[in-house]
């Protein structure tokens, strides 16, 4: 049977258990603090980082889907890109060539541009007022009809903008359009001398039609959400000063969603100013007519159809600026509307 030997008695010189090491200096006060900020600066380091890293995926995805085809978008406005350099993989850089044959071109100022930019203005105006009269209107109803009203509304936002062309192509074929045989059984015209995709006026008049009759449910539901976070004791305060209909929506309801306004009117202007297929798809618009092409579908002509890739290139990059510049100026305000909120409450 094994026998335990005794412990030896422990000496003074003997280090106790966790104490310190024998000829080693404990940490002084300074080196303690020095550490804990080291580890303090690393942790603050790791919480800076921990949102990049979350968001590298997602970053990652944009960079290749979205910036790599815009940068090469860009090299190759400054290129004479066409049928010859494919086929032989040669450069040829001319520089800001192109940007010049543009913006020196009468037929920018005089054509392209101002369909661009009065079409989605016109389409901006008539979506937000149409959308915003829908929403009052949401308000207004009941659960049941106003239920049934949006589900009815946002069938048209639903539809593909193929569909919904071609259906506004139908009702005012010149033809057999439904439009323009109602009009001419009530002698209003003659459907055999009436063709509306032929003049600029009127192919945009039933372009912003069909634009306008597919955004404005998103601009109506999304209105209608910001009405439902004003409280009802401003309306009800408002009613009790004695103010009309038409004064409570100026000085209550556009001030307390003005942020909802300014969304809304930024989505939509980007969005019209990049009209493509409902331009594109109606009779002359795909560059049969050169009266009625806005920048995108120019761009989309001098690319595809004239085989000047370059060109094209430098038309949807000039196209791409007038959109940031615009978005830009919306984003501003917006910031400065709320900051200036923020001091009014302050």
């Amino acid at each position: 049977m094994a026998t335990e030997t005794p412990e030896a008695p422990r000496t003074a010189e003997d280090p106790q258990p966790g104490g310190p090491t024998p000829g080693r200096r404990p940490p002084g006060p300074r080196a303690t603090a020095a550490a804990r900020a080291r580890s303090a600066r690393a942790a603050r380091r790791r919480r800076r980082a921990r949102p990049w890293l979350l968001l590298a995926p997602a970053l990652l995805a944009v960079g290749t889907l979205l910036l790599w085809p815009l940068g090469r978008v860009v090299w190759m406005s400054f290129q004479d890109y066409g049928l010859r350099e494919i086929v032989s993989g040669r450069t040829n850089f001319t520089g800001t060539d192109n940007y010049a044959e543009i913006l020196g071109s009468s037929y920018l100022w005089t054509t392209v541009l101002p369909n661009t930019v009065l079409f989605a203005a016109a389409c901006v105006v008539l979506t937000v007022v149409l959308g915003t009269l829908v929403a009052l209107l949401l308000q207004r109803l009941g659960p049941f009809w106003r239920n049934l009203t949006a589900g009815t509304i946002m069938m048209a936002w639903a539809m593909p903008a193929v569909t919904g062309t071609y259906v506004w192509i139908w009702l005012f074929d010149p033809l057999n359009g439904a439009v323009v045989q109602s009009l001419g059984g009530l002698g209003l015209l003659d459907p055999a001398a009436t063709n509306w995709f032929t003049g600029r006026f009127s192919f945009y008049a039933i372009a912003t039609l069909n634009v306008v009759h597919h955004g404005f449910p998103f601009v109506a539901v999304t209105v209608y959400a910001g009405l439902l976070t004003i409280p009802r004791e401003l309306t009800e305060a408002g009613i009790v000063d004695g103010a009309g209909a038409w004064q409570r929506f100026w000085t209550i309801t556009v001030p307390s969603i003005k942020p909802v306004f300014l969304v809304v009117v930024i989505l939509s202007t980007i969005w019209d100013f990049k009209v493509f297929v409902q331009l594109y798809l109606m009779p002359g618009g795909n560059g049969a007519n050169p009266q009625v092409l806005n920048l995108g579908v120019w761009s989309y002509v001098e690319s595809f159809a004239q085989r000047q890739y370059g060109m094209g290139a430098a038309i949807a990059v000039l196209l791409t600026l007038l959109l940031l510049g615009i978005t830009v100026g919306y984003v501003r305000a917006l910031f400065s509307e709320s900051s200036g909120e923020k001091g009014d409450r302050l």
